[in-house]
């Protein structure tokens, strides 16, 4: 099983068509906002909302890193998605920020299609744009792709629901919160929380591309503040920094170091508890341009500024967390229109005009192919898989009912691919293509501010250059023009030509060859060149949906059992009777499985302190960063729930206990709750 940290078998439908389009119904006036800001008396109604993306805590493969054995024992930071409704001038739009691994074609299908039932043609694909923090500690299997699906075994419909309701929850919050909100737009620089792990790539880009990025990192903090009756009720941060500080041996489903950020931001500056109902604040913290981003500053997966990688992902997220303050404090008011266009291209089929690549020669993208620096990794974020084949010895049924992805590639392939040594022709494979090759390109306008959605993983150079383009076209300072990458689709990175060239990882896994970067150019240009003009234009080419050729090799968990003598919820493991602030309190329960209730927007933990008058209080729960969750089998179906608590220095004194919650599977069927108790133990 090869591949590497993101593995992408893919294979892509063999496309037709460079870029299709068309018209939206009742699009003509909405689509394409003039690049002229409107008065400052602009007035917006906003809405904020929050929901739970956590999947199962045991036994689901980890999506990222592509390795079989990472599968989800516990949680860390539970994952969440903050969506942003705007209205300006009786116009919407909605903004996504998943605490997940990528924003898959299904998933995006899937919301749409809920939204669609419960809004009409209210929210759309064209007015919704769904972005991915790009975490490598979440659940995979979400994707209908089979090449995301490999190390994970399959399709897995319990983390597919996970998101899409965790997402469309989350918009329907905002849309209830919608009121009269002021918006802010601040800037500041980061210089601590990224390096460049593909430099010798970067160096092959002209100097004037170079110039602008003097460190080889893009250091750009972009904060948008939101105020409601002069309060302020939330933020969004854009900062270009890769997910991973979390590696490849975590188990622990965590939103890593942006979901710090977020944490930070809302539970410690304002005193957010994610259980206590809806939040008067919501932070959000978005990927921009992070495809040669690395938060290991070592250039060593766990590695920088420290050797812990829980610290690290501390200290990367709190870094982003400052720097976002500081642009928060120094933002202006900003006024204009809210807008959006979008539509499909197939990645796979493009002529592109010599104008948009760097010899002035035309050229051709072509259907995807993995190359050997995809499958070698990213030695910096976390290797690859050992290696194509798969090792003698080493099984995966998935492979073996979909067939081998390392069919040799035609000759014409690999001349329209090179230099890339292809490894897999992705794009090629059957039954069906193993990655999209029809994906979205968006651009949405908040106020002064636009995003160029794309659902790759762009460099900082590549990001760099589709600014420049879509700022000429709408006319505007490409400052303010952001690229949002990780956007409505996925299908792996995207490099400039000449970083294409040097094939290090990026290159290798920029999929649809050395032209992948001027077609984005070419097509992001026309549709930016539409939404200025106001002009309406075409959808494009239909995205395929192969929902229903979807096999799963994971066996759903039977029903729970106890050690002799035990039962559910019982105490294995009692806390000490005393602890000082700054120590480990820990615990261990006899348990069930938590696929059988993941139990989302919800907890399996919560430390309470006995009040004076007798009761009992949270004071913290799972799924926040001071308690671990660690699931362990004991015997076939024999699951314990061991939790840890690194006790506050602001804690109170008195009386503490860990109360667990979980729901057991009995063998007729049946889901039965239960509840834990530890015994009492004092923090003096």
């Amino acid at each position: 099983m090869p591949v590497s940290r993101r593995t992408v078998l893919a294979r892509t439908v063999a496309g037709s068509a460079t870029l299709a389009a068309v018209a939206l119904p009742g699009a003509t006036e909405m689509f394409g906002a003039t690049a002229t800001a409107t008065p400052a008396t602009e007035a917006y109604r906003i809405g904020l909302g929050i929901s739970d993306l956590t999947g199962p805590a045991a036994e689901c493969g980890m999506m990222g890193y592509s390795q079989l054995e990472q599968t989800t024992a516990g949680i860390h930071l539970r994952p969440r998605a903050r969506a942003f409704v705007i209205e300006a001038s009786g116009r919407r739009i909605v903004y996504v920020v998943a605490e997940n691994g990528m924003i898959f074609q299904s998933v995006h299908r899937g919301v749409m299609r809920v939204l669609a039932r419960r809004f009409g043609d209210l929210y759309t694909e064209r007015n919704v744009m769904l972005t991915s923090t790009h975490s490598h500690a979440t659940c995979g299997g979400s994707s209908h792709d089979y090449a995301y699906n490999l190390s994970i075994l399959g399709f897995q419909q319990q983390v597919y629901d996970a998101e899409v309701n965790g997402i469309v929850e989350a918009i329907e919050a905002a849309h209830a919160d919608l009121g009269p909100a002021t918006l802010a737009l601040g800037r500041a620089e980061l210089h601590n929380a990224s390096v460049n792990r593909s430099r010798i790539a970067f160096d092959r880009n002209p100097e004037s591309d170079r110039r602008y990025f003097p460190d080889a990192i893009d250091p750009a903090v972009t904060a948008l503040s939101i105020v409601k009756g002069g309060k302020r009720v939330g933020a969004i941060t854009w900062y270009a920094t890769h997910n991973t500080s979390m590696s490849n041996s975590n188990r622990l489903i965590s939103s890593d170091n942006k979901g710090y950020a977020s944490f930070a931001h809302e539970q410690i500056d304002h005193g957010i508890r994610y259980l206590d109902g809806a939040p008067d604040f919501i932070a959000a913290f978005a990927q921009t341009n992070a495809g040669d981003m690395s938060p290991n500053l070592n250039l060593r997966p766990t590695s920088g500024p420290t050797e812990d990688e829980f610290e690290n992902t501390r200290i990367i997220g709190e870094r982003q967390y400052e720097a976002s303050k500081d642009a928060l404090a120094s933002a202006r008011s900003m006024a204009g229109p809210v807008d959006a266009l979008l539509c499909y291209i197939d990645l796979a089929d493009i002529a592109v005009d010599g104008r948009f690549t760097p010899d002035g020669r035309s050229g051709h993208t072509a259907p995807a192919a993995a190359g050997v620096a995809l499958i070698a990794g990213s030695v910096e974020d976390g290797p690859g898989l050992p290696g194509l084949p798969i090792p003698e010895g080493v099984r995966n049924p998935f492979l073996e009912a979909i067939g081998d992805p390392t069919a040799p590639a035609p000759a014409w392939l690999a001349d329209a691919q090179a230099p890339k040594a292809i490894v897999a022709p992705l794009g090629l494979l059957p039954p069906a293509p193993w990655v999209p090759n029809v994906v979205p390109i968006q651009i949405m306008r908040i106020g002064e501010l636009y995003l160029a959605g794309g659902g790759g993983e762009f460099t900082i150079v590549a990001g760099l250059r589709i600014r420049r383009a879509v700022a000429a076209a709408l006319g505007v300072d490409q400052e303010q023009v952001l690229m949002q990458g990780y956007a409505n689709a996925y299908h792996e990175y995207v490099t400039t030509p000449e970083e294409y060239d040097a094939q290090q990882y990026e290159g290798g896994s920029t999929l649809f060859g050395r032209y992948t970067l001027p077609a984005y150019l070419q097509e992001f240009t026309r549709l930016a060149t539409a939404f200025a003009a106001r002009a309406t234009i075409d959808r494009g080419p239909a995205p395929r949906d192969i929902s229903n050729m979807q096999p799963n090799f994971v066996p759903a968990p039977g029903p729970d059992a106890t050690p002799p003598g035990r039962a559910f919820g019982d105490v294995l493991s009692q806390p000490a009777a005393a602890y000082r602030r700054g120590e480990r309190a820990a615990v261990e329960f006899v348990s069930a499985h938590p696929k059988h209730n993941p139990r989302r927007n919800a907890t399996f933990l919560e430390v309470q302190r006995r009040t004076a008058s007798g009761g009992w209080t949270r004071v913290a729960n799972e799924g926040e960063w001071a308690v671990r969750y660690h699931w362990s089998k004991r015997a076939a179906a024999e699951s314990v729930a061991g939790f840890t608590w690194d006790i506050p220095g602001e804690v109170e004194s008195g009386r503490y206990r860990f109360v667990h919650f979980a729901d057991a599977l009995g063998t007729d069927a049946t889901l039965r709750p239960f509840t834990g108790i530890s015994d009492e133990f004092e923090i003096g």
